[in-house]
């Protein structure tokens, strides 16, 4: 199985700055290890008050003055946007929509603003925009019908971003869900691990039969940087592995795992009358673009989160 590190001859970020906004969540920490390893120095925004370590900068993407200031402090030559409330089940609404369209806007005027223009801006979206699509498998051609406040928001983002793409060289990405080990037991994957690894008798879902293309974080770092690389700038891309599995299914492939089964019982207020019943995505076109992605298989994934 591929290690997932950065080849040692593809050192394309050498010499060069790297911005990761939302360097403390779970994605930022691969995709800044993955940076690293390709030779980038690597900056990070965090949330004020959250200023310890090398590189981090502390900074609130909805004020608009604090951004601009921080991007002519790192003068980035690539950025990788992935600060944004990432959670569905967010509780404040109008959060969702502060953070990830405004202050989306402020971070791409800054860039266009600067006086050192970066050669790729990629910009994380999310395939729960496309909805309840019809399709059984999702390309980037398929007409977004977003079916919760935090897609709307993820979608809103993206037509924000057409406004500035004749200034910057953007590249919009779509994950479908991911997910690895740091990932909080918010999610579905994580909890199902969790409850796995401290032998739990029982555990509490929704809706069994939802089913997901679930990817590797690893995979997903190495594509965000392998576009950078790319830059194909005003293009949206599909991130997934292209498979998808029912929620049921993962509890069959961690039972193996475990060498248990376990009782699971559905709570109805974990079951979304809005939630996409089945999201697959198609990843042909990002494989055009940046090669072949090795993508794990998912029983792979929860093995390395469940040794971890």
């Amino acid at each position: 199985m591929h290690d997932f590190r950065c080849d040692p001859a593809a050192r394309e970020g050498e010499g060069k700055r790297a911005l990761i906004t939302g360097l403390r969540g779970f994605t930022g920490a691969y995709v800044a290890r993955e940076l690293e390893a390709a030779g980038y120095r690597v900056f990070g925004t965090a949330m004020p008050g959250d200023d310890s370590g090398s590189g981090m900068l502390p900074v609130d993407l909805c004020d608009r003055d604090a951004v601009a200031a921080m991007v002519e402090q790192v003068e980035p030559d690539v950025v990788v946007h992935l600060a944004g409330i990432a959670f569905v089940g967010h509780s404040d609404v109008a959060q969702i929509y502060r953070v990830n369209v405004v202050g989306t806007r402020n971070l791409l005027e800054a860039l266009a603003g600067a006086r050192h223009k970066a050669s790729s801006v990629l910009l994380a979206s999310s395939a729960n925009i496309y909805g309840n699509a019809s399709v059984p498998v999702i390309d980037e051609g398929v007409v977004p019908a977003p079916a919760n406040d935090y897609a709307v928001s993820k979608l809103a983002m993206e037509y924000m971003a057409r406004l500035w793409m004749d200034k910057l060289p953007i590249v919009i990405v779509r994950p479908f869900n991911y997910t690895g080990r740091g990932q909080s037991e918010s999610f579905l994957l994580p909890k199902i691990v969790a409850h796995f690894r401290r032998r739990e008798r029982r555990i509490e879902l929704g809706n069994l039969a939802i089913a997901r293309d679930f990817s590797d974080v690893r995979m997903v770092a190495r594509s965000y940087r392998r576009l950078l690389a790319a830059a194909p700038s005003g293009e949206a891309f599909n991130v997934c592995s292209g498979r998808s599995h029912s929620l049921a299914e993962v509890i069959d492939l961690s039972s193996d795992i475990a060498g248990y089964r376990i009782e699971v019982q559905v709570n109805p207020a974990f079951v979304r009358a809005n939630d996409v019943l089945t999201l697959s995505g198609s990843n042909d076109k990002l494989a055009r673009v940046i090669g072949p992605l090795e993508a794990p298989p998912l029983l792979d994934t929860l093995r390395w989160m469940y040794q971890g």
